[in-house]
């Protein structure tokens, strides 16, 4: 694309230069900005915009005349010093966990995890960078989970089946100890949607799983992550509860809070007030007790049902 931009308003020009950026368009020269075929439309609405306001935007087709000089596009791309400010940021993380209680650590991971994101979606030609800062994420949240919440579940793959939820009442779960926001969603969905009279089983090690106890969040469990799915959203999908957008409302932010995503604007003040009731409440029982009427009023708060 080759710009011309109005000298007014100032604000189209900054607008530009800032949507230019967040697109990743490295410039040629002064005034001409590159990316992808099949990123168009994103330097489309930029070109609109400048027309719009007295100025000129061209959009071309442009390939080099040869193999070398193809490189040498590419290599404008490249994004090898993001991710070594992204492994800045993660190490410095991974250097003050000790320091960190686990609400804090994985509030942070999520930006961490965000960043990566934000780094990944304008790496258009992904390499040996991008594999070795996956791989950094991944031992950061290994640390983490190693440090806050000892058997956190790996996703598994598979189909997740519809049950009947009347063949669940009456009985034993078993969960770790000292749940956190996924395994305490899933409490009160069990006791709200499944078996009102459930009893939880406190597990230190998820290798006392009692024979009569049905298991979740953990490796193994009958209830545990599925693909990108955390346990919550398989409970919904295996109760058949997942076409309720109440419930759906809480799934994204359970979903958010427990592996990332896109942010959810309820998930910063659920996620204060479940600390502050896990601080108050050392007896897990009484922990989802506390913690039931929250999910109990996020689910009847009015706002927008998707």
């Amino acid at each position: 694309m080759l710009l011309t931009l109005p000298s007014q308003p100032n604000a189209v020009r900054l607008r530009t230069w800032r949507t230019l950026k967040a697109l990743g368009a490295p410039a040629l020269r002064d005034g001409a900005y590159i990316l992808p075929a099949e990123h168009r439309e994103g330097l489309s609405k930029i070109a609109d915009e400048v027309r719009s306001h007295n100025g000129s935007a061209w959009l071309l087709d442009l390939s080099g005349r040869s193999p070398e000089q193809e490189q040498e596009l590419v290599a404008l791309f490249d994004r090898t010093e993001s991710y070594m400010e992204w492994h800045a940021v993660a190490r410095a993380l991974q250097h003050d966990l000790a320091n960190l209680g686990e609400t804090e650590a994985r509030r942070q991971f999520r930006t961490v995890m965000e960043g990566l994101e934000a780094v990944e979606r304008i790496d258009y030609f992904p390499g040996e960078a991008r594999n070795m800062a996956r791989e950094a994420l991944g031992a950061l949240r290994r640390e983490i989970d190693s440090r806050f919440s000892k058997g956190e579940p790996a996703p598994a793959p598979g189909e997740i089946a519809l049950l009947d939820r009347t063949r669940y009442i009456g009985k034993r779960w078993a969960i770790r100890a000292r749940p956190w926001v996924d395994r305490l969603a899933c409490c009160w969905l069990i006791r709200r949607f499944v078996d009102p009279h459930a009893q939880f089983v406190w597990l230190r090690d998820t290798a006392d799983l009692p024979c009569d106890a049905i298991g979740f969040d953990f490796d193994g469990a009958a209830f545990s992550h599925v693909g990108n799915q955390v346990t919550f959203e398989v409970m919904l999908a295996s109760f058949g509860l997942q076409d309720d957008p109440r419930l759906r409302r809480i799934a994204e932010v359970v979903h958010y809070l427990d592996v990332g995503g896109p942010p959810v604007a309820e998930a910063a003040g659920l996620e204060n007030i479940l600390a502050g009731l896990r601080t108050l409440q050392p007896d897990d029982d009484q922990l989802i007790k506390a913690t039931d009427g929250v999910f109990e009023a996020l689910y009847a708060a009015p706002g927008e049902k998707k």
